[in-house]
C-alpha cells in the first residue's frame, strides 16, 4: 500500500509539473501573440531579413550610380526597363491560365497597348530632344519632323488597331474575363506611364530634377526601415502591420535634413544641372541658372566665437528642396500604403520577387512614381520661368514648321536682325 501510494504521489506531481509548463508556454504564446504586431524587435528572423535587404539596397544603389554617370539617355532606358519590368508584374495579376488557353495571341494584346502608350508619351515629352539630334541630316530630319507631326495621329491609329483586333477577338465563354483584362490593362497604363512619364520628363531637365527625388524617397525607405527595425513599438497603419510611428517620424527628420544638404552638392555639378536639350551622350556645360548660383550668408554674432564657420555658402535651391523633402516624407509613403491596400485584396504578399528582400519591381517603385508627379509639377509651377523662352519657341517652330519654312524664317530673321543694326548705327 505504502509502495502503490508513493508511486501515485510521484505521478500526480509530474502531472501536476507539466500542466505547470503548458500553463506557462501557453501564457507566453499569449503574451507574444498580444504584443506580437508591436514589438518588431522580437522578430526571429529579422536579422537575416535585413542583412538579405542591405545586399539588394547596395547592390541598387551601385547600379544605380553607374547609370547616373553614363548620363541622360542610359537613364531614359533604365526607366524604360523598369516600365516593362512593372507591367509585366501587373498584368499577371488577372492572369488565368486556363482562360489563356482558349485565346492565342490574347497576351499581345497587352503588349501592343502598351507600346502604343509609351510612343505617345515618349513622343509628347522628347520631340524636342530627338528633332535637336537629328538636324545634321536633311532626310532623316524631315522623316523625324513628319513622324513628330503626325504622332498623335499614328497613335491614335495604333490604339483604334488595338481595340478593332480586341473586339474580333471575344469569344463567347469569356467574355467577362476578357473585359476584366481590357480594363486592367488601361487601369496599368495610366498607372505605369501616367506618372513615370513624369521621371522622363524631369530627366532632360537636369539630372538634378529626377535624382534629388529618387534619392529621397530612398533615404525615406532606408531610414523607416532602420528606425522602425530598432525602435519601432507602436504600429502606424493596419494596411502595413510592420511600419510603425518611430519609423515614420524618424524618416521624416532624416529625409528633411538629407534634402537640404543632398542639394548644396548636387547642385554644384554641371552634369547633374544643365539641361539635356538632345539624346546625345556627351557631356554637359552651361551657366548655371540662378537656382544653382551660390549666396553667402554672413553668421556674424549670431554664432559662438568658438564655431569655426563665419559664413555659409547655400544654394538657393536647398530651400526648394525642403518642400521635395517635406513630400517625400510625408504624402509619398502613402503610394507605398496603396500598394499595400492594392496587395492585401488580390492576396499577396509582393508584385514579384525580381530583388531579393524587396519583392518586386512595383513593391519599388510605389512611392518614386508619387514623388516623380509632384516634382515635375513643382519645378513647372515654382521654379520654370513661365514666360515665352527661346527653347519654347524653337520647339514649336521646330513641330510645327516645314525645313523650307524653317530655312525661310532664318533668312527673314537675319534680315531683319540687319536692318535694326543699320537704323542703330
Amino acid at each position: 500500500m505504502q509502495k502503490d501510494t508513493s508511486s501515485s504521489d510521484v505521478s500526480a506531481s509530474h502531472v501536476g509539473r507539466v500542466r505547470q509548463r503548458r500553463r506557462n508556454s501557453e501564457i507566453a504564446a499569449d503574451g507574444n501573440r498580444a504584443n506580437g504586431p508591436a514589438l518588431l524587435v522580437s522578430d526571429q528572423n529579422k536579422y537575416k531579413s535585413m542583412l538579405i535587404r542591405t545586399y539588394s539596397t547596395l547592390w541598387m544603389i551601385g547600379g544605380f550610380v553607374f547609370v547616373i554617370y553614363m548620363g541622360h539617355l542610359y537613364v531614359w532606358a533604365m526607366v524604360v526597363v523598369i516600365q516593362i519590368f512593372m507591367a509585366t508584374e501587373l498584368f499577371n495579376l488577372l492572369r488565368k491560365s486556363s482562360e489563356e488557353k482558349q485565346l492565342p495571341g490574347f497576351r499581345l494584346l497587352n503588349w501592343h497597348f502598351f507600346f502604343t502608350a509609351m510612343l505617345f508619351t515618349y513622343g509628347r515629352f522628347l520631340s524636342r530632344e530627338l528633332v535637336n539630334t537629328v538636324t545634321s541630316d536633311h532626310l532623316l530630319f524631315k522623316v523625324v519632323s513628319g513622324l513628330i507631326k503626325y504622332q498623335m495621329f499614328i497613335c491614335y491609329f495604333l490604339y483604334t488597331a488595338g481595340f478593332v483586333w480586341f473586339i474580333l477577338t471575344l469569344k463567347k465563354k469569356t467574355y467577362n474575363y476578357q473585359f476584366k483584362q481590357y480594363a486592367w490593362t488601361h487601369m496599368i497604363l495610366l498607372t505605369v506611364f501616367a506618372q513615370s512619364s513624369f521621371t522622363v520628363a524631369n530627366i532632360f531637365e537636369g539630372m538634378f530634377w529626377f535624382l534629388l527625388p529618387a534619392s529621397l524617397i530612398v533615404i525615406n525607405d532606408i531610414a523607416a526601415y532602420l528606425f522602425g527595425f530598432f525602435l519601432g513599438r507602436t504600429p502606424l497603419i493596419k494596411l502595413s502591420p510592420k511600419k510603425t510611428w518611430e519609423g515614420f517620424i524618424g524618416a521624416s527628420v532624416t529625409t528633411i535634413v538629407s534634402a537640404f544638404l543632398l542639394a548644396n552638392v548636387m547642385g554644384r555639378f554641371p552634369w547633374l544641372t544643365c539641361p539635356r536639350k538632345d539624346l546625345s551622350t556627351g557631356w554637359l556645360h552651361c551657366d548655371p541658372a540662378p537656382m544653382f548660383k551660390p549666396e553667402h550668408y554672413f553668421l556674424g554674432d549670431s554664432v559662438p566665437q568658438w564655431f569655426p564657420w563665419k559664413e555659409v555658402s547655400l544654394l538657393p535651391v536647398q530651400w526648394h528642396a525642403l518642400a521635395l523633402g517635406l513630400f517625400a516624407s510625408i504624402i509619398a509613403p502613402f503610394g507605398g500604403f496603396f500598394a499595400s491596400g492594392f496587395k492585401r485584396a488580390f492576396k499577396i504578399k509582393d508584385f514579384g520577387d525580381s530583388i531579393p528582400g524587396h519583392g518586386g519591381i512595383t513593391d519599388r517603385m510605389d512611392c518614386q512614381m508619387v514623388m516623380a508627379v509632384f516634382a515635375y509639377i513643382y519645378l513647372q509651377s515654382f521654379i520654370s520661368p513661365h514666360n515665352f523662352s527661346v527653347d519654347a519657341i524653337l520647339d514649336q517652330i521646330l513641330r510645327n514648321l516645314t525645313y523650307e519654312e524653317q530655312k525661310s524664317l532664318y533668312q527673314q530673321l537675319g534680315e531683319m536682325i540687319l536692318e535694326r543694326q543699320f537704323m542703330q548705327s
